[in-house]
């Protein structure tokens, strides 16, 4: 249990943190399971909408370092691959 003032402060904001980082990740979760079903229905125009939202979120979190860069670039490359490969057939 924290005794100082200001390690009780630094609990309280670690866990207010924590709460808004799992928010985004699950919010980019959310929008990559929301791409892939929309592939798997053949929707690619749909899915082609939501890249630019998929990108600045991933942006977002890789420059606060909740996600590293190249996790974020793995993701966005997967998307457009998997969207791009799909909107040929």
């Amino acid at each position: 249990m924290p005794i100082t003032k200001s390690t009780k402060k630094a609990v309280r904001k670690s866990i207010k943190r924590a709460v808004k980082n799992k928010k985004k990740l699950g919010e980019i979760k959310n929008l990559l399971k929301e791409v892939k079903i929309l592939i798997s229905q053949k929707k690619i125009e749909e899915a082609k909408k939501n890249l630019p939202k998929i990108y600045k979120i991933l942006d977002k979190v890789a420059k606060n370092g909740l996600i590293k860069k190249n996790k974020a670039d793995r993701l966005k490359s997967r998307v457009a691959k998997n969207i791009a490969k799909n909107n040929q057939k």
